[in-house]
């Protein structure tokens, strides 16, 4: 029997979030969970994060690691709130890790904010930062660190038994793959990340962090290697290289910045806690400013 897995799919930022759970244990791991927010009023608020909420205690899993596979740059990570929510209802807090590559992301963005030494860039907001290869228990199975940077310097996928969870650097065969124009990111990393993902088992369940399906279609949670080699139309099995950075060069300079990269990047690279509040309790967002005028 595979591990099993819960997805839940977040329609204002097409984002996929997964609970995977040993059925022996109930030991769990939540991974790459949202927040919702509304940038227009600033509202933030957490139905999404609930709904894996809901599931966990429906389900009476333990959630001993909240997974990210990158600094998202398109959505509110729920990281921190999951692991505030689940240690006042168990006592007992879940660990949030991410790739070890976030403090490159933390130190690039902690100048884009103008933060400082305020901001240490270490990493220290998580609780683990995971190298290539490095392993940890969920109950029998094992969670199997994979670094697939690429798409972002922070790029990591977490093998699973038979089920791979990996970010954005793999989307459904007919989206392709993630876009490497972020600071740090580079498409030649990302084709030779997505070759170590094409060398697992073609049979791997491959889970997504996002879709983007067509008006009426619905999305797509899971897809598999196999899948992916023989019919993702920006990567094949057979696709070379050259060809791969050629088109994802000339791709990404046709896309436009993400809404919510700024508001994204100040939230995730702290493991998903909100900036600290001034003495009046309100919470700021910045906005950094790119003035062009004549």
């Amino acid at each position: 029997m595979s591990v099993p897995v819960q997805s839940f799919f977040h329609a204002p930022t097409n984002t996929w979030s997964h609970v995977v759970s040993d059925p022996s244990t109930r030991a769990a791991a939540i991974v790459d969970p949202v927040l919702d927010f509304d940038p227009a009023s600033g509202r933030i608020w957490s139905s999404q994060a609930q709904l894996l909420l809901d599931h966990v205690r429906a389900e009476a899993l333990d959630v001993h690691w909240i997974l990210e596979t990158h600094a998202h740059a398109d959505h509110l990570s729920g990281a921190d709130w999951l692991k505030s929510a689940i240690r006042k209802s168990s006592g007992v807090a879940p660990k949030i890790g991410i790739g070890r590559g976030i403090t490159a992301v933390q130190r690039h963005f902690r100048e884009v904010f103008g933060l400082g030494t305020n901001f240490p860039a270490d990493g220290a907001d998580f609780d683990r930062l995971f190298d290539d290869g490095d392993g940890v228990a969920l109950g029998a199975f094992e969670i199997r660190a994979m670094a697939t940077p690429g798409h972002t310097s922070d790029g990591i996928s977490y093998l699973i038994d038979s089920a791979v969870f990996v970010g954005d650097t793999l989307f459904a065969p007919q989206a392709g793959t993630g876009r490497c124009d972020f600071p740090g990111a580079d498409a030649a990393t990302q084709y030779r990340s997505i070759r170590r993902l094409y060398a697992l088992p073609d049979s791997t369940r491959v889970f997504l962090c996002h879709d983007y399906p067509p008006a009426g279609t619905p999305p797509t949670a899971e897809t598999t290697i196999a899948a992916e080699k023989a019919g993702n139309i920006q990567l094949r099995g057979d696709t070379s290289e050259g060809d791969y950075v050629a088109f994802r060069r000339a791709r990404d300079a046709t896309l436009a910045v993400p809404r919510l990269l700024y508001p994204s990047l100040q939230v995730n690279m702290r493991a998903g806690r909100l900036p600290d509040a001034d003495a009046s309790g309100r919470i700021f967002l910045q906005l950094p400013l790119q003035v062009t005028l004549g």
